[in-house]
């Protein structure tokens, strides 16, 4: 069984994937970025491993042999579903690997921004304030989490994990459903136009599709209270990021804490680029979901998922 690794530093250097060695003749590439590569290393083979490369019937055609794709993720939108279903390709992703990771770092961010933790940490380090006379500053206000209204969009595994601990927090948690299916029923489901004019905090956890695309536009933060703070970690053209930074600056809503941005790496050409104020803009390198936990569970998740396919069974198949 030959199996190729196309994008091995997605999960990091300093985490295993021999485990993988065990179940097929490998071949492995650190980084696989154009379609002639993708096309070029996948000819051959029987199990393709994946994360952000695109698998559809350009890359795919003149590889006979596919017959499994395994994610280094959740998300699968590199992958053409239909094409490979017609073609008999199965595709897997890993599931509720970055949980607590993904939730630790919504909060991380939303924490930082809410209590002005950058300005404060530079007022000290500025020597600022070792020369004042008082004891302390508190000259940029902030504020508590308990009793405000924390929203979420995309309750599942990594949403109901941050709608507990919202609520640890003192919060009253409100959530939307994209697509109206979500069979939460612990906490109340508003409307979109709703939920953005009532939450003070508002974390995207939802999968990227053509109902989520933009979901945050010019039209949506006009509706948020300008006091409100926007936490994406979903995926970044969940934002309209032009939009955004257009509101962060005329100050229609009061920060947001990013780990995805439309196009990634952040490129020069995204306004938000621009934004070098950190009380007002957090942004960090889709890095949300990598603890070193969360990798090690990512390659185990992986490397069962191509067990399960050897033994003629179906695990975390996303096309069945």
């Amino acid at each position: 069984m030959k199996i190729v690794i196309l994008e091995r530093n997605s999960v990091g250097a300093d985490v295993s994937a021999d485990c993988i060695s065990e179940l097929g003749e490998v071949t492995v590439y650190d980084n696989t970025v154009t379609l002639e590569e993708v096309r070029d290393r996948v000819r051959d083979a029987d199990i393709v491993i994946a994360n952000k490369s695109p698998l559809r019937e350009e890359t795919l055609k003149d590889a006979p042999n596919v017959k499994l794709i395994c994610e280094f993720a959740t998300g699968y939108d590199n992958c053409d579903l239909d094409y490979c279903k017609s073609r008999g390709i199965k595709v897997a992703n890993v599931r509720d690997y970055c949980t607590a990771m993904v939730a630790q770092h919504t909060f991380t961010m939303a924490l930082a921004l809410s209590q002005k933790l950058f300005h404060y940490d530079a007022y000290v380090k500025s020597g600022a304030y070792s020369a004042q006379d008082r004891f302390s500053n508190f000259d940029l206000p902030f504020c508590e989490l308990e009793g405000k209204t924390w929203g979420i969009v995309g309750m599942g595994n990594i949403g109901r994990r941050v709608a507990k601990i919202a609520e640890a927090f003192g919060c009253r948690v409100v959530f939307h459903s994209v697509t109206g299916k979500s069979s939460c029923t612990e906490y109340p489901r508003l409307d979109k136009d709703t939920l953005l004019t009532e939450c003070d905090f508002l974390s995207l956890h939802c999968p990227l599709s053509d109902l989520s695309r933009d979901f945050i536009d010019a039209h949506a933060l006009k509706k948020m209270k300008k006091t409100a703070i926007l936490l994406n970690v979903a995926r970044g053209p969940v934002v309209n990021n032009a939009d955004l930074y257009e509101a962060l600056e005329s100050g229609e809503i009061a920060a947001a804490g990013l780990d995805v941005v439309e196009k990634e790496p952040l490129t020069p050409d995204n306004p938000l680029s621009r934004c070098k104020d950190s009380v007002k803009l957090i942004i960090t390198p889709h890095l949300a979901w990598a603890s070193v936990e969360a990798r090690r569970r990512c390659v185990e998740e992986a490397y069962l998922n191509i067990a399960a396919y050897l033994r003629g069974e179906d695990r975390n198949i996303v096309n069945p």
